[in-house]
């Protein structure tokens, strides 16, 4: 069995995942895709493509149909029972039976194999346009989210960290950092998780700009920011939100 890829490039563009299990097609489309800017998460099954999915953020998907084990199509079932993400399927076959049920399941768009890499990456760009386009509305609902962790309560709609009469105006960054934290307590985020779900990828391997973040908001929200007790460092993973949330 070949080993998963790890992440190819680090890039600003959007981040995909490509569940693909022949070797020959997965690593030279991998890398292709990180040439056009964007981050590839290239894995060879669907076992691996769930926990890539549990672990990470992701903007689109890539999903061929013909695997062993779990196939294509049940990954798209599962995906699509669990979010919106855009899922664009490759396949082998003729039929035009399994393109039907790909697309009734949820799928956002196919193409058969053999196919252009242009045509693919053209494709790949209009589903995101699309799939933008119908988040816009979401952001702005996901805005007025409100989240109570202790004193304090981080206010959606007007991107302020309350602690009763008093209001701290905070940065984009550090409003996604903690509604990120907050809207998952009690799991460990990596330094690489939090960078997708802030949006806020450096081009740097080693971006600090999330540790910088996570110091500033304990100065906030820590009652002793060198010994914090809701933020807490998981050495050799990441940080997690250990206190109590309610959303509000």
């Amino acid at each position: 069995m070949h080993s998963c890829n790890p992440d190819i490039g680090v890039s600003t563009g959007p981040h995909l995942l490509l569940v693909e299990d022949e070797r020959s097609i997965r690593d030279p489309l991998a890398r292709l895709l990180a040439k056009e800017n964007f981050r590839v998460t290239a894995v060879e099954n669907a076992a691996s493509a769930r926990q890539k999915l549990n672990d990470g953020a992701f903007d689109l998907a890539i999903v061929d149909i013909m695997m062993p084990g779990e196939d294509g199509l049940s990954l798209t079932r599962f995906i699509r029972a669990q979010s919106a993400l855009p899922v664009i399927l490759l396949t082998a076959r003729t039929e035009d039976i399994d393109r039907i049920v790909g697309l009734e399941i949820g799928a956002d768009d196919y193409l058969g194999k053999p196919f252009n890499p242009r045509e693919l990456t053209a494709r790949i760009r209009a589903v995101l346009r699309r799939a933008n386009s119908r988040q816009g509305q979401a952001a702005v609902e996901e805005q007025t989210r409100s989240y109570r962790f202790g004193e304090f309560i981080l206010d959606g709609p007007r991107r302020q960290l309350r602690r009763g009469d008093e209001a701290t105006k905070l940065t984009e960054g550090e409003f996604r950092l903690l509604e990120a934290m907050l809207s998952r307590p009690g799991r460990v985020l990596t330094r690489d998780q939090l960078l997708d779900l802030t949006r806020h990828r450096s081009q740097k391997p080693f971006d600090r700009s999330i540790d910088n973040m996570v110091l500033r908001l304990r100065k906030r929200i820590e009652r002793d920011p060198s010994s914090p007790e809701l933020i807490q460092t998981v050495y050799g993973a990441g940080y997690v939100f250990t206190g109590a949330v309610d959303r509000v």
